[in-house]
């Protein structure tokens, strides 16, 4: 094959790909160029493409460019951040993965994939900005709430297990971790354990692991060093700003592996060392940290750390999913009916049996959060009536399991065909009980929105 045909197909390739690809030859020169990447770093392919990589990015230091340590050094870098200003001083950041290609001994290209986190970034630095003073500041109007035990309902048995545990939790400092199936109110018991305990006075942040790409998630926790990357800043860490108080890792075992280990080192140890930073900075935090699957399976399948979870486990406290304490349906139904009363401006004083039954009927793949979902549609769509009737309660996931048994098995077609079918059908139906939102649909179904994603892609779905 000719070489000109190489290169187009090397053009054609780069096209589909999702992620920015720059590929420059021995002498640094840029031969290809996404759309993708020059989207990502705001620049055309002409102040690219046949230029030297250093011209093309002045502002990229040669000792932290991972494009020059590839050529030079025959080095490959994968999943480094780095944060430059590109050809029109824009700064940007992103995560960098860069491998040289070596042919009979000498460096011929080197190849440089990279995701755009920019804005991932931007917010990071945000939060922390903005959970560094929020307990130095007057109480504002709009605060965000803070929950306490007067917040959490229930008198089903295992529910009362649980909040007495957490009671208990609040007197003392050890960790605690929470199991609870999504929409449990884990975050709610983490708060009351904090705000009922004797560090109510100093900080308590949380942090959500899945939601964090994990090459900044270690700088969000343990703060980051000037030098230790490209366009890095001293700068605290959450552990660093919750000294003294209470820090919670919702979903943990959505946290890097080997992060895992450096987070087991803070807990046995006590201090935490900024990422790039040689300083040992004493902590007191203490650590509440939360899964929504069975911490037994999570071990097992290799995404949390035995030895982590011994270190946290000293209070376990696991909330039971509504369906399995329906008896506290109506206790809940009441109190959600008395918020949603007056955030709408309703005067709907309670439930008809029938509406109870209803409610008592059905799963909750949400819990409670879906619970509260059901009731704020059902008020705000009241009228002027004092009795919630059925006329205002949508239950529309039981709905969607009779339409399921459309789907019959017939035995003539293969059982992973037939499962799909039958998956498509799941997702197309709560799609539209969610009015196509992916956030809320992932929720109800107990997936991540990733997930998700991934399986309607699969099924060729739209939310259209």
């Amino acid at each position: 094959m000719k070489k000109e045909y190489y290169e187009k197909i090397i053009e054609e390739l780069i096209k589909l790909i999702d992620e920015g690809v720059y590929i420059v030859d021995s002498k640094g020169v840029g031969r290809f160029y996404n759309d993708v990447m020059a989207s990502m770093e705001k620049v055309n392919m002409e102040d690219v493409l046949g230029k030297k990589f250093h011209d093309a990015f002045p502002e990229v230091r040669k000792n932290d460019s991972t494009m020059l340590k590839a050529l030079i050094k025959a080095e490959a870098t994968v999943g480094q951040q780095q944060s430059y200003k590109n050809f029109y001083g824009k700064e940007i950041t992103t995560i960098n993965s860069t491998v040289p290609i070596v042919v009979d001994g000498q460096t011929v290209a080197a190849i440089e994939v990279a995701k755009d986190i920019t804005d991932i970034r931007r917010m990071s630095d945000k939060l922390l900005e903005l959970q560094k003073p929020q307990e130095a500041l007057p109480k504002e109007k709009n605060a965000i709430k803070r929950y306490t035990f007067d917040d959490i309902f229930g008198e089903n048995e295992d529910f009362e297990v649980a909040l007495s545990r957490a009671r208990k939790a609040a007197d003392n400092d050890a960790s605690v971790f929470i199991y609870g199936e999504t929409g449990t109110g884990k975050e709610l018991f983490a708060q009351s354990i904090h705000y009922c305990g004797k560090r109510k006075d100093k900080p308590f942040l949380a942090q959500n692991c899945a939601a964090i790409p994990e090459a900044l998630l270690e700088g969000i926790l343990f703060g980051t060093s000037k030098g230790s990357f490209t366009g890095a800043v001293d700068r605290e860490g959450m552990f660093e700003q919750a000294n003294g108080g209470t820090l919670l890792l919702d979903e943990i075992s959505a946290m890097p592996y080997d992060l895992q280990s450096k987070l087991l080192r803070v807990l046995q140890e006590d201090y935490i060392r900024r990422v790039g930073g040689v300083k040992d900075i004493p902590v007191n935090v203490r650590i509440i940290a939360t899964v929504n699957e069975p911490p037994e399976e999570l071990i097992e399948q290799g995404k949390l750390r035995k030895d982590l979870f011994y270190r946290l486990n000293v209070v376990n406290i696991q909330i039971p999913a509504l369906r399995e304490r329906k008896d506290d349906i109506p206790v809940l139904a009441e109190r959600f009916l008395e918020k949603y009363n007056a955030k709408f401006g309703k005067e709907i004083w309670m439930l008809s049996d029938s509406v109870v039954k209803k409610l008592q009927a059905y799963d909750y793949p949400g819990n409670v959060r879906e619970l509260e979902n059901i009731i704020e549609q059902a008020v705000s769509m009241g009228e002027n009536e004092h009795v919630l009737t059925e006329k205002n309660l949508a239950m529309p996931m039981n709905q969607r399991k009779s339409r399921l048994t459309e789907i019959e098995y017939s035995g003539n077609v293969a059982l992973d065909k037939y499962m799909d079918e039958i998956e498509a059908k799941i997702i197309r139906d709560t799609l539209l009980d969610t009015g196509g939102n992916i956030s809320r649909a992932a929720e109800k179904l107990q997936i991540k929105r990733q997930t998700l994603q991934h399986k309607l892609k699969k099924h060729n779905l739209t939310t259209g």
